[in-house]
């Protein structure tokens, strides 16, 4: 089973390049991030005639995720526990069929964090201690799990082209870089890193100054897996490429194949 994230940065910009790139891939299941658009300006249709099933948290203009998938999404959560109050959709979860066995899938867009001394850092640690709890409560049930998504965390020096340009930025603040460690120190596995030890693999790059010309990039899109999913993978990759297609999201995919 191949289970992908992108962030799409706009689902009706994109819709082209993801239904090309999902013929391509034949990705299994996506989670996709920053739709920018309410659950019913979704394109279900053309996603379903593509054959997938659709399972969406939506907000206008900014946000949204959604998760698409060849096989029945089950249990459709919407929105990290934790917070009641909490407005942003960046979180989908829901649980797929998977050989004999079943496969939760979340999906998540977490929050930028910049400028750092606003209450926008704030609550991207906040958002990240939810996550953990979140996870705390899956690891809980051992079965196959996965997180994936745009973390919006540089994890280390080999996932940026020039650290020190990102020092104060909050991708790459220590503080952000613990509480993603945290969560992978609970017993998640990150699935390009236990494929490729290479430094330097990216899977964003701005649109501004030649980023992607001079690949100044950084890795910030990530597959965690629980145990029982990482006994199961068998591999991983980037499709970097479709950074260089015309009009393209400043992400790519990312994506992991788990055997069932």
């Amino acid at each position: 089973m191949k289970i992908a994230t992108y962030n799409v940065n706009s689902i009706k910009v994109r819709l082209g390049h993801l239904t090309d790139w999902l013929k391509e891939s034949e990705a299994d299941v996506v989670c996709l991030q920053e739709i920018k658009c309410v659950d019913d300006a979704f394109p279900r249709g053309e996603l379903e005639d593509a054959g997938y099933n659709v399972a969406v948290h939506g907000q206008k203009t900014y946000n949204g995720v959604a998760l698409i998938s060849r096989h029945p999404l089950e249990d459709v959560v919407t929105g990290l526990p934790g917070d009641d109050g909490d407005e942003q959709a960046r979180y989908i979860e829901a649980v797929v069929p998977a050989g004999e066995t079943v496969l939760r899938v979340c999906g998540l867009y977490l929050p930028n964090g910049n400028p750092v001394d606003s209450d926008k850092f704030t609550y991207k640690l906040n958002w990240m201690e939810r996550l953990i709890a979140r996870a705390k409560e899956l690891l809980a049930l051992e079965e196959p799990f996965i997180m994936a998504g745009d973390y919006n965390i540089i994890p280390s020096p080999d996932d940026v082209h020039d650290p020190k340009a990102w020092e104060g930025d909050a991708l790459f603040r220590p503080d952000s870089r613990a509480k993603f460690y945290e969560l992978a120190n609970l017993g998640l596995t990150d699935a390009i890193r236990a494929c490729h030890a290479a430094p330097h693999l990216y899977t964003f790059w701005d649109y501004q100054a030649g980023a992607w010309q001079k690949d100044n990039g950084i890795r910030i899109d990530h597959l965690m897996l629980s145990p029982q999913a990482a006994d199961r993978l068998s591999g991983a990759g980037i499709d970097r490429m479709m950074r260089s297609r015309e009009k393209p999201s400043d992400h790519v995919p990312v994506w992991a194949e788990l055997d069932f």
